[in-house]
Formats: structure tokens, C-alpha cells, sequence
């Protein structure tokens, strides 16, 4: 039997076969990933310039288009090097870190997007609690906390994984490093031990779950006992984008890891794997943009305008030297 330190490297799946798909699927990431950068780019700039938007509520924004922005590079760069240079290899060191990095921020954003709950919950149901409750050093505790979490989550599953003996080869059908394809090149019955890791972050999961349920249940019974439609308007255009993101992050996890073995094929777990790792990120600053109107009306416009007057300033400035 080999053991992990005979593997130098690892396979990915490819894309395609011809090299007119592969550069099709390149230019399909390089798209995505740029949109990616470019959205949430202007979320943590918007957040980070206007001190109207210096709130609980869009710190916990800042945090997460932080998260998507690193979740989706680490990933996609090395898909995108892969197809443009018809190569499916990545390196042993360069797997473990995909996974380590990888499951740090799915399990950091999964945790914030508790705490965003949490922060809508008091918001809406005990207004008048909401300063004392969420002050910033209480804030600065709570996002320390998903962040810390998710990075010992991390450290957890990719030692454990990366001890596991491996003597079926070094093949991975998928696009990125992944703990279950990895497991499936194990022969060892070591493999139970990561099994339980992943009961218990399930377990942990569905507490997460449970709780933002619970949370958007007071915020909705709240919400409609509100006298007024503008009111309810406005607690609705608060909740509704992060009610969006968690479901759409919820649903492709779930459709990845939970479905049936039956149906399982190398191109439906590419295609499961793509939506639940890249198109979140890609997404969840359109759907913040789009649904908040306080975001997208004054802060994002605030920002293109003087990004277009600094960029006119400077065009005349040069052709004035000239």
C-alpha cells in the first residue's frame, strides 16, 4: 500500500477535450471571476468610503464580500490556468491549500451569515436594544468569531484528510480539490475518523440552520404587524437580500453533498461543485445591489460618480501638461 507521501501531485478534471471547449470554458470563468471581483470590489469600497453605511449591518456586508471575493479565488484561477494551458495538474501542497482555504471561507461565510441573521433579528424585533446589543466592539466579537471558526474548521478536516494513506491513484473528478474526492482515494478505514468531523460540522450546520429559520420567522411575524407599508417596506429591503444569499448558498450546498449516489456522474458533480462554489460569489453582490436600495441608490451611485469625476479630473489635468 502507498501512503500520502508517495503522491507528488494531483489530477483535476478537464473541462474538455478539444481546445476549442477548453478556451470557451477559460473565457466562461475569466468572465465570472472578473464580474466576481468587479461586484464585490464595489461593495467593500462603497462600505469602506461612505460613513453612512458605517452600521452593524454593513460591516457584517463588508465581511462577506471579503469572503466571496477569497472564496471564489481560490478556486477558479487555477480552473482558468488549467483550460488556457491544457493542464490538469496541481500540486500536493497546492491541493492541501485549496481545501484549507476553501473550507475556511465557506464555513467563516456560512457562520457570518448566522451572525447577519442574528444582526436583522434584533434590528427588526428589539429596535430599541439594537445599540446595546450590537455595539462595535460587540460587532468586531462576533465577525472575529465566524472568521475563527471557520479557519479552526479548516485546519481541522485538511489535517485530517491529508493524514488519511491513499492507494487509488491520484485522480480527482472534479475541478478543484474537494475532501470527498479526496476521501474516495483512501483505502484506509482511517477514513471513518473524517466521517465523524463530518457529522459533527453537519450537526453544526443545521444549528446554524435552525437558528436563522427562527430568526426570520420573528422577523417576518414582526414585520407584518407593522402599522405601516413604508415601514414594512423597508424592513423587507433589508432582509429579503440576505434571506436571498442564504438560500441560494443553502441550496446548491445541499443539492452537492445530499444527493443521491444514484444519480452521481464526474460532469452532474462538476456542474453541482460549479454552482455552489463559484456562483455564490459571483451572485450575492448583485442580489445586495439590486434588493437594497440604501446600497444602490446612494452609496454605490455616490462611488461611480467620483470614480468618473477623479478619472475626468485626471484626463484634463494630462491634457492640459500636454
Amino acid at each position: 500500500m502507498s501512503n500520502i507521501s508517495s503522491v507528488s501531485e494531483f489530477f483535476l478534471l478537464a473541462f474538455a477535450d478539444t481546445r476549442e471547449l477548453q478556451l470557451l470554458h477559460f473565457a466562461l470563468f475569466l468572465g465570472i471571476y472578473l464580474a466576481a471581483l468587479l461586484g464585490n470590489g464595489l461593495i467593500l469600497s462603497a462600505v469602506a468610503c461612505d460613513h453612512h453605511l458605517h452600521t452593524p449591518m454593513y460591516f457584517f456586508l463588508l465581511n462577506l464580500a471579503l469572503l466571496d471575493q477569497a472564496c471564489i479565488s481560490t478556486t477558479v484561477p487555477k480552473a482558468m490556468a488549467n483550460a488556457l494551458w491544457d493542464t490538469r495538474t496541481i500540486s500536493y501542497q497546492g491541493c492541501a491549500a485549496q481545501i484549507l482555504f476553501f473550507v475556511f471561507l465557506v464555513g467563516a461565510e456560512y457562520s457570518l451569515l448566522t451572525v447577519m441573521a442574528y444582526d436583522r433579528y434584533v434590528a427588526i424585533c428589539k429596535p430599541l436594544h439594537y445599540g446595546s446589543l450590537l455595539g462595535s466592539r460587540a460587532c468586531a466579537q462576533m465577525a472575529a468569531a465566524a472568521w475563527g471558526s471557520g479557519f479552526l474548521h479548516a485546519v481541522l478536516h485538511t489535517a485530517n484528510t491529508f493524514s488519511l494513506p491513499l492507494c487509488r491513484g491520484n485522480v480527482l473528478d472534479q475541478f478543484f480539490c474537494e475532501i470527498p474526492h479526496i476521501l474516495k482515494l483512501s483505502c484506509s478505514d482511517a477514513y471513518l475518523r473524517e466521517a465523524a468531523l463530518l457529522v459533527i460540522s453537519f450537526c453544526l450546520a443545521f444549528a446554524c440552520f435552525v437558528f436563522i429559520s427562527f430568526s426570520y420567522v420573528q422577523i417576518f411575524r414582526a414585520v407584518l404587524r407593522m402599522p405601516s407599508e413604508q415601514d414594512q417596506y423597508k424592513a423587507f429591503s433589508t432582509c429579503l437580500p440576505h434571506l436571498a444569499v442564504v438560500s441560494l448558498t443553502l441550496s446548491t450546498a445541499l443539492v452537492a453533498y445530499l444527493k443521491p449516489p444514484s444519480i452521481s456522474s464526474p460532469s452532474l458533480d462538476m456542474v453541482v461543485s460549479f454552482l455552489y462554489s463559484v456562483v455564490p460569489p459571483a451572485v450575492n453582490p448583485l442580489i445586495y445591489s439590486m434588493r437594497n436600495q440604501e446600497l444602490k441608490d446612494h452609496a454605490l451611485w455616490k462611488l461611480i460618480t467620483r470614480c468618473v469625476l477623479d478619472a475626468r479630473n485626471s484626463l484634463s489635468a494630462s491634457a492640459h501638461d500636454l
